[in-house]
């Protein structure tokens, strides 16, 4: 588990990320409601709402719902105004989910029901019955008309909605389908059960679809993680996964691999393959139960809710394993080793590359070199659940042939050492920081950022060019900085010939930016 964030606060029993900005909503138990940056790791807002435990940001940004006192409250977070208030839950509300596409809310309740609003007319449209215990979530198909709810009946029921969708949902039809809500009770056609699964030994309290597969996975209090497969006419249990030591609170699929990912009141969260149906990882906290888990609708991040705080994190590096040199840059991608020559652009794999154990998670290249006297590339993965890091405050130029240190500097942890093109000067890169030095280590300057440094090289007139998460930046021997461009993705450079900038993105493709250079040669002349 690499952390990208973490808070400390009460406890933590929702959470919600922002489709497009780097933001995180948490609502405590307490009843706050707090508004993160988990990349500048700073609080923008806090809010006191009572007794609203369940949160979601909709999709055009600008509203969010939360709910636990038998009320909907949909806000505008940044007028930091209630809108409206919806009503028809007889007791405390569990989970709150904005519909991918049309004007709906699903809410899932202690009074035993599903309701689907429309938070255009404000009304309440279907009202979906079935379960005896509390419903402890729902949550919307996203691609299909269904719903999927889980409750302490020990029962995941499926629902489809088709119906619903196929009528109109303009203001003045749903008024008159309020005078309608008795029959809809009891046998509607609005949304009917459609599978109901029974296998759990316990209340279930989460239940989630797959994004793209028939598939539903859910968590109980029998301490189980159960997977579920549904076609046309039937849905049936799969298989049962165990090893939680404590109830199971919540899990959900990972949208960009074949993964389960599950956390429990025995404070860890697991990891589970899919495919081969067994344990891959655990991640431990001494004294916190977990509660919550959220996953970004876009990004490569989770986070999940415990007794103390959060955590923002992800479950193995994303930045692909590459090697320069001269022309040619050798670089890892969908198990095989390619190369790809600067200067014609040419792309090509070269051989498989062997990795031992399941390729599921932790097992893409960590780091990648190229000897040209050998012909010979040295790859490096990290195996049987982890890797050993060796941190030094400095850094040591030695001289092999005379068995000499040549120069030292003390830096910050170095994650990356970058050479000039002529081999006079050097870039050390840490997590926060930038030191560039002469051959012989002596100190030049030291930048300084509040975003994470993800990667660099230098161009042909002796200016370092670097990429933070969201920019690609200049730095000059003499510590004067600047910005480039914005980045909507981190990229990680690979090579700056003239105007042009090489990269690779996080899927291992090959890209290149032309850049106005005419500034930077200008400056590094002064």
């Amino acid at each position: 588990m690499l952390t990208k964030f973490e808070t400390k606060s009460n406890r933590v029993k929702g959470l919600s990320f922002h489709s497009k900005r780097p933001w995180i909503l948490a609502s405590l138990h307490s009843g706050v409601i707090q508004l993160w940056d988990y990349r500048m790791g700073t609080l923008i807002d806090r809010a006191i709402f009572v007794m609203s435990l369940v949160i979601e940001f909709t999709l055009d940004l600008g509203d969010l719902c939360s709910g636990d006192d038998y009320k909907i409250k949909v806000w505008n977070y940044k007028m930091h105004r209630c809108l409206f208030t919806l009503l028809g839950h007889l007791d405390y509300i569990r989970t709150v989910q904005f519909h991918h596409e049309y004007p709906w809310i699903v809410s899932a309740s202690d009074d035993q029901t599903i309701r689907i609003w429309n938070w255009q007319s404000r009304t309440c449209i279907s009202v979906l019955t079935g379960h005896n215990h509390y419903v402890m979530c729902a949550s919307f198909h996203p691609k299909e008309d269904l719903v999927v709810s889980a409750s302490l009946d020990q029962t995941v029921r499926v629902w489809d909605i088709g119906a619903l969708r196929k009528k109109t949902v303009s203001p003045a039809d749903d008024i008159l389908r309020l005078s309608q809500m008795n029959t809809d009770l009891f046998g509607g056609v609005d949304a009917v059960v459609k599978y109901v699964l029974e296998g759990h030994d316990r209340g279930v309290n989460w239940a989630a679809f797959h994004p793209t597969l028939p598939l539903i996975v859910s968590g109980a209090d029998d301490r189980q993680v159960k997977l579920w497969r549904m076609n046309d006419t039937k849905a049936w249990e799969v298989d049962t996964l165990r090893g939680h030591m404590n109830n199971v609170s919540c899990v959900m699929f990972h949208a960009k691999q074949d993964i389960i990912v599950s956390n429990s009141e025995d404070k860890s969260i697991r990891v589970w393959d899919v495919t081969k149906r067994t344990g891959v990882q655990t991640f431990r906290r001494e004294h916190d139960r977990f509660w919550i888990l959220a996953s970004h609708p876009e990004m490569n991040l989770l986070a999940a809710g415990h007794d103390s705080g959060m955590i923002v994190f992800k479950l193995e590096r994303e930045r692909p394993a590459f090697a320069v040199s001269g022309d040619s840059l050798f670089y890892a991608k969908d198990r095989f080793l390619r190369f790809f020559e600067f200067s014609t652009q040419k792309d090509t794999q070269v051989i498989p590359i062997r990795r031992p154990g399941t390729t599921s998670l932790n097992q893409s290249p960590r780091t990648l070199s190229y000897s040209p006297t050998e012909n010979a590339v040295l790859i490096c993965s990290d195996v049987d659940g982890g890797s050993y890091e060796l941190a030094e405050d400095r850094v040591v130029i030695f001289d092999l042939q005379q068995r000499l240190v040549l120069g030292d500097l003390q830096t910050p942890f170095v994650k990356y050492v970058v050479w000039s093109n002529d081999m006079e000067s050097v870039a050390l890169l840490s997590k926060h920081a930038i030191i560039i030095a002469s051959k012989k280590l002596m100190h030049q300057c030291t930048l300084h950022e509040t975003i994470r440094v993800k990667s660099g090289a230098w161009d042909d007139n002796g200016v370092f060019i670097y990429t933070t998460l969201n920019h690609i930046k200049y730095c000059l021997p003499n510590g004067d900085s600047g910005i480039i461009r914005t980045l909507d993705v981190p990229i990680y450079i690979t090579k700056v010939s003239g105007n042009t900038i090489f990269c690779l993105e996080r899927d291992g493709k090959t890209r290149a930016i032309v850049i106005d250079a005419t500034e930077l040669s200008s400056n590094s002349l002064f």
